[in-house]
């Protein structure tokens, strides 16, 4: 199983650091933010492929943000396939 922390950028959330494993999320932690939300967002992601949470999450912007919590996990995943040598099927 591989750790991979991400520091977010123009969110509330300072850390997201994730467990992956043969190319699924087993386990998101996300340090700031909105507490709930956030751990309702690492408890549905885990099990999934890191390519299907980034197609359902990347873009998602909040208020008048381009960016979200959400987005910027998915963008986490993305920097985490690229330090693996890896890309995005869609």
């Amino acid at each position: 199983m591989i750790k991979y922390v991400y520091r977010p950028i123009g969110v509330c959330s300072s850390m997201m650091t994730f467990w992956i494993e043969d190319g699924i999320v087993q386990k998101a932690e996300i340090t700031g933010g909105c507490d709930g939300n956030l751990q309702g967002l690492s408890r549905l992601i885990a099990g999934m492929t890191v390519g299907e949470v980034i197609q359902r999450i990347k873009g998602i912007g909040c208020g008048s943000k381009l960016t979200s919590c959400p987005d910027q996990l998915a963008r986490g995943l993305e920097a985490y396939l690229k330090s693996q040598g890896e890309t995005v099927t869609r």
